[in-house]
């Protein structure tokens, strides 16, 4: 056991399944422990500062595990830390354009995940019943029922973080019906999002689509009527220890599709002007976020994590070589994705 890889997590976490899927897929040997309820084994585990799932355990310099949480920085620890059988493209632009498309993922769908499951009653009642269960499945009916309550009424206060409120609703699920049919069509070229090996942006879709796409019944029923692909697209990722990876299996940009730019479209439409306008006003202590996405009113809370992103982006981006920047402005050309770096 000494040699897992530890990591604490739950099902209902797009986050903590999507690194699983690439623990699966780099073979990294790994053990997960249950967060909360009856089945959590949390209690010889140290707590991390910020209270998020997963929490991987690594070993600091004096032979203790470190709580470390947030899956895009430990995915590039693992690259450090593993050998072979790498999440990140080669090429430099292709690596920036996937560092891009998985916070998208990660900041941006999320939005349509967790609007789903806490703003329809159908969700919210599937959602409430089952997350505890993964905790405690020996509960009974009336030992679960208080629980439930509770998750329920944290989760639906909470919908105001990811912005998901009446006014932004038809935004979310909008851009979600776009991104199955985007993602569907790239895979008329490739099976990933950038050619025939995974990249991280791929395990950051699959992540949220384990829950959008084939658990949570209004966005289940959703992606079974316009994109059956991707549906099974998920089932495919979920367990990539067996596919085979060569460094040619990566899209160059030079010869990078259509259907991905479109992809990168999408981006600049809706979660550009989103971070744009979210770290305006954390910068000027505002009290509210409010631009307009796809045509249409965007409110919410200002998002401290997601103005660290755009500065994460950006700094990704200055690590490039001029002649590289240049080459990515101009495969992003049209689809204001190039508003991320102005000043």
């Amino acid at each position: 056991m000494s040699d897992l890889l530890t990591l604490r997590g739950a099902p209902g976490s797009p986050y903590t399944r999507k690194m699983l899927a690439v623990l699966r897929y780099r073979q990294i040997p790994y053990r997960l422990v249950l967060s909360g309820g009856a089945l959590g084994e949390k209690r010889d585990l140290p707590e991390p500062k910020v209270q998020l799932i997963p929490v991987f355990y690594f070993e600091d310099d004096r032979g203790e595990l470190e709580p470390v949480v947030d899956s895009t920085p430990i995915i590039r620890r693992l690259e450090e830390e593993y050998e072979g059988r790498s999440v990140i493209p080669t090429e430099p632009t292709i690596r920036f354009l996937n560092y891009l498309l998985e916070d998208f993922a990660d900041e941006w769908l999320t939005k349509a995940m967790f609007h789903y499951r806490w703003y329809y009653e159908a969700d919210i009642k599937k959602a409430g019943e089952v997350l505890p269960r993964w905790g405690n499945l020996t509960a009974t009916e009336e030992e679960i029922a208080p629980i439930s309550q509770f998750v329920r009424e944290r989760q639906i206060s909470r919908l105001y973080v990811v912005g998901s409120n009446d006014t932004t609703a038809p935004v979310i699920e909008d851009s979600y019906r776009r991104i199955l049919k985007l993602m569907a069509n790239q895979m008329n070229t490739s099976p990933y999002m950038f050619g025939h090996r995974p990249s991280s942006s791929d395990f950051g879709l699959y992540g949220q689509l384990t829950q959008l796409a084939v658990f949570d019944p209004t966005p289940m029923q959703i992606a079974d009527d316009l994109s059956s692909r991707v549906v099974a697209w998920v089932g495919i990722v979920d367990d990539l220890s067996g596919h085979n990876c060569d460094e040619d299996q990566w899209v160059r940009l030079d010869n990078a599709t259509d259907s991905i730019k479109a992809l990168f479209a999408e981006v600049g439409k809706v979660y550009v002007p989103a971070l744009l306008a979210n770290s305006r006003a954390v910068e000027e202590g505002a009290t509210q976020v409010r631009t307009e996405i796809d045509g249409k009113e965007w409110v919410q809370e200002p998002f401290p994590y997601q103005a660290k992103c755009l500065q994460w982006i950006r700094q990704e981006f200055v690590r490039l070589e001029e002649n590289e920047r240049k080459d990515v402005l101009a495969f992003l050309d049209g689809t204001d994705c190039h508003r991320l770096f102005e000043k």
